[in-house]
């Protein structure tokens, strides 16, 4: 099988990610008159490029260990025109079930929560990524390899997903055309992802596609104004305490908690906000809450 050479399409990108950040910016404050919060942008920007930095190394040992698991595959699927359509659809849907889990999961959650960490949205925040997820959550992408897909073809197509996602971290950008609304993940989708009005949290999980979300359950229109950032913030600039102030919360939980075993344990399992003295509150109660008080009115 012929294995073509593609090259690393995150890095290529990056003067275009340069370039729009700045045009948004102008954009922001000169048409739409609003503040830009350059602190938080930076913050963004710092995180992205340490994402970049980190992923060299975390990439490396994705790679190895797809190869590695490629020779164990069921089927060889070749690099042709079919293939890459049908892992377009393939990967998205795996990307939808790790990204659902990492807000279902604290495991997963507290690398997520980096990008999720920002009270603006810009496309800045779409720079904002995890400095650990990298090195274990390609776990989701394994049964790819497993099928048949190249390690290439799938580490490519990860690529691609994630460079659409950019564009969709604006507020510039109102809504699309019914029918593209309808079948892709749109500012206005993402918009709702990033929000923390109770109705929002935990929807829209897609990556490309909101297909997904339509038909697991997960879908949630943007009706009122998001307001951005988590349901208790990281009120910091700093992007080390940035990347990895929810591992400390985590770990601190599930090793000084005066419970079981079992149940330190669970904080790892759990959705954040999870405890187990039944104290906590997850975001599946607060948006109970706000059904409730709906129905109320």
């Amino acid at each position: 099988m012929h294995i073509p050479e593609i090259p690393n399409l995150i890095h290529y990108a990056i003067p275009i990610f340069v370039i729009t950040v700045i045009v948004e910016a102008i954009l922001t404050v000169k048409v739409k008159l609003d503040e830009y919060e350059f602190k938080d942008a930076a913050t963004s920007i710092t995180m992205g490029l340490g994402n970049v930095a980190l992923g060299l190394l975390s990439k490396g040992i994705m790679f190895a260990l797809f190869v590695w698991l490629y020779q164990y595959r069921f089927f060889t699927i070749p690099f042709t025109w079919w293939a890459w359509i049908v892992l377009l659809f393939a990967e998205d849907f795996v990307y939808y079930w790790n990204h659902r889990i990492a807000h279902e999961s604290r495991l997963f959650w507290a690398s997520h929560v980096v990008h999720h960490s920002s009270q603006k949205y810009n496309l800045s925040t779409a720079l904002r990524q995890t400095w650990t997820g990298g090195f274990y959550t390609f776990v989701f992408w394994l049964p790819l390899i497993l099928v048949g897909f190249h390690p290439i073809m799938v580490i490519t197509q990860m690529s691609i997903s994630l460079l659409y996602q950019y564009w969709i971290h604006t507020e510039l950008i109102d809504k699309l055309p019914k029918w593209f609304e309808a079948i892709f993940n749109t500012p206005s989708h993402h918009r709702v992802h990033h929000a923390t009005n109770p109705q929002y949290l935990d929807r829209n999980h897609a990556g490309i596609f909101i297909i997904w979300d339509k038909l697991f359950g997960t879908f949630e229109p943007e009706v009122e104004k998001p307001i951005y950032g988590l349901v208790k913030n990281i009120e910091t600039y700093n992007p080390v305490k940035v990347a990895f102030v929810e591992w400390y919360h985590m770990l601190k939980d599930a090793f000084t908690s005066n419970t079981s075993f079992t149940k330190r344990l669970l904080y790892f399992i759990k959705p954040p906000g999870w405890k187990h003295d039944g104290s906590g509150i997850l975001s599946s109660d607060l948006r109970k809450q706000w059904e409730e008080k709906k129905a109320t009115k």
